[in-house]
């Protein structure tokens, strides 16, 4: 997504709020255009001709005027809130988007990159729409209006003075370029600080433990040096603008110093035409100027830079779904030619995927960290939409379904697993109305919960807000049982059992292999393998999906993985492997 549309995707929602700004500005900018119009009538048809009171006249009609001025200002702030507020929501929910569908971002690790951008920049964004709202338009304003009433006023002296003032803006427009550079330079340096120290402070007692303090104080240091040297660089290129600003506000008034006393005995322009262009040069044109140049080369310059920023993370949400209005009799999961990449330009992490899972199947995914397991999950359960193909649940696309639907269907168990404050009861059926007490106590004992269920006081017992003192292993089991007493036929187990031990681990998953349907397993120890009919292999190729015996036969990447975990010069058969679960029989009913 470009910066541009960004921004202006982000503004779209506003436009009456923007159009009524508009008109606000017309009226803030009538001081501008005939302030210096006022004082030539006042100086030439008064107080030059010996009629006061003529004079006193323009110079009342003038403060009128400024008194129009102030009202537009009034309405401008009025309305700022109304562009500025539905934005900066718009732009965050754009962001958040694009860092959940980021590849690059760590599993389960807070990133702080992440969150500079959520924060602080798009916070600068908002700034600098409300500055350049406030201070930008109106400087923009009276520029233009301040330039079309001195040619209206004193057309000889806009001759002379124009020159300067347009090559003013020229230099200054062809410097913006360097200070975009540099104004990146920084936005990046502070983001690379940010990530970097981060990652120091959520391993510090790692640090401490291994007397690294030294090493990450000098990478921090080195960081820091550099946020320095580009903040540097870029107060000099500010200062390089600033010296052409000030030139295009000083020589245009030397000009008139220089040249307008002979006009003035030439006949050629009025006394009160030099002062009305003294007027817009000194209260308008020059000041503006000045002011257009910080603007755009600090409000302006951060709010494009900024931009980009959130551009290159950005992901436009995609167009609402059409929500199937029937419920899939079978479960039986297939996948036709998937391909899903997170962002249009991004190298696709699944690629032209087709995979048959029928109902009551239970298989196992392998293969390393990132190579693409979580992704192939939320495919499967419709938290992914794929670029190309489809997932269905049946005969319905899964991401298609209903919520209500889905969640009665299909059920993906994360690794962090989620505990809510208030009773045991309360967590466990979050899932089902329907399940009772002796339905929740036995899925409670099926996943090996009961010393966890009897020491939390039962099923009345309460638990803390995030899980309170449970440990990772507790929330898990928690998890666990909740999704056992569910209705749910698709479950998918996303390393759910990794602060398991593996006899603990063993146990649920066989506890869910008995209980039906169809149960996904996203390995974080092989030995789920070897319990599941047929595995899944994930190595940078085509996946093949086949039993542990053959894949041992078909894939040498799946039997390197098993001679690492065993230890074993050859890999283990899934015949050596005395807990292994089987496939229901057919005859059993499912839940």
């Amino acid at each position: 997504m470009s910066a541009a549309r960004l921004y202006l995707d982000a503004l779209a929602g506003q436009r009456r709020a923007i159009t009524i700004l508009a008109v606000w500005s017309i009226v803030e900018g009538l001081p501008a255009l005939l302030s210096g119009r006022l004082v030539a009538l006042a100086v030439d048809n008064g107080f030059a001709v010996g009629k006061p009171s003529q004079g006193a006249f323009w110079l009342g009609v003038y403060a009128v005027v400024s008194l129009f001025g102030a009202v537009g200002a009034r309405g401008v702030y009025g309305r700022l809130g109304e562009v500025v507020e539905p934005m900066r929501d718009a732009l965050v929910r754009v962001v958040v988007h694009g860092v959940l569908h980021d590849d690059a971002t760590t599993r389960h690790q807070p990133d702080a990159a992440a969150i500079a951008r959520i924060t602080r920049h798009i916070e600068v964004v908002r700034d600098v729409t409300a500055g350049i709202l406030i201070q930008a338009r109106g400087l923009a304003v009276t520029t233009v209006a301040a330039l079309i009433g001195l040619v209206g006023t004193a057309a000889p002296l806009a001759v002379l003075v124009l020159p300067p003032i347009v090559v003013a803006v020229a230099v200054g427009i062809a410097l913006l370029g360097s200070l975009a550079r540099r104004q990146r330079a920084v936005i990046m340096a502070d983001e690379q600080c940010a990530q970097l120290t981060a990652t120091v402070y959520t391993g510090l007692r790692d640090l401490v433990a291994s007397a690294a303090e030294a090493v990450s104080a000098s990478r921090i240091g080195r960081v820091v040096d550099r946020q320095a040297r580009v903040a540097v660089r870029l107060g000099n290129a500010s200062a390089n603008r600033e010296l052409v600003t000030s030139f295009g506000g000083l020589v245009p008034l030397l000009l008139v110093v220089a040249f307008a006393p002979a006009m003035v005995a030439e006949g050629r322009i009025t006394t009160g035409a030099v002062l009305g262009a003294v007027v817009y040069l000194v209260t308008n044109v020059q000041p503006a100027l000045i002011g257009l140049g910080q603007t755009a080369g600090n409000t302006v310059l951060r709010l494009v830079v900024t931009l980009r920023r959130l551009a290159d993370i950005a992901v436009a949400p995609t167009a609402p779904i059409v929500v199937a209005t029937t419920i899939p009799v079978r479960v039986d999961l297939v996948m036709r030619g998937v391909t899903f990449g997170w962002g249009e330009a991004a190298t696709p992490v699944v690629t032209d995927l087709d995979l048959e899972l029928p109902a009551g199947e239970h298989i196992a995914i392998v293969g390393a960290s990132g190579i693409g397991k979580s992704t192939l999950a939320g495919l499967l359960t419709g938290l992914l939409r794929p670029r190309e193909g489809r997932v269905l649940l049946g005969d319905t696309p899964v991401d298609t379904l209903a919520p209500q639907a889905r969640r009665r269907l299909i059920t993906l168990i994360p690794q962090q697993s989620y505990v809510f404050g208030g009773t045991v009861r309360e967590n466990l059926s979050l899932l089902t109305d329907a399940a009772t007490d002796a339905d929740l106590s036995a899925a409670v004992d099926a996943v090996g919960a009961t010393d966890l269920l009897r020491r939390l006081g039962g099923l009345d017992g309460e638990i803390a807000h995030g899980g309170g003192a449970l440990s990772s292993g507790e929330r898990q089991l928690v998890a666990l049982a909740r999704v056992y007493a569910s209705t749910a036929r698709v479950i998918v187990l996303d390393e759910a059992t990794a602060y398991l031990d593996p006899a603990a681990e063993a146990r649920a998953e066989q506890a869910f292999a008995r209980r039906g349907g169809t149960l996904i397993v996203i390995a974080h120890r092989l030995s789920s393998a070897l319990r599941a009919n047929q595995v899944l292999i994930m190595d940078g190729g085509r996946p093949i999906l086949d039993s542990h015996d053959a894949l041992l036969r078909r894939s040498a990447s799946y039997a390197e993985l098993m001679r690492a975990w065993s230890g074993a010069p050859q890999a283990i058969s899934a015949r050596d492997e005395p807990v292994r679960s089987h496939r229901r029989p057919a005859a059993q009913s499912e839940r």
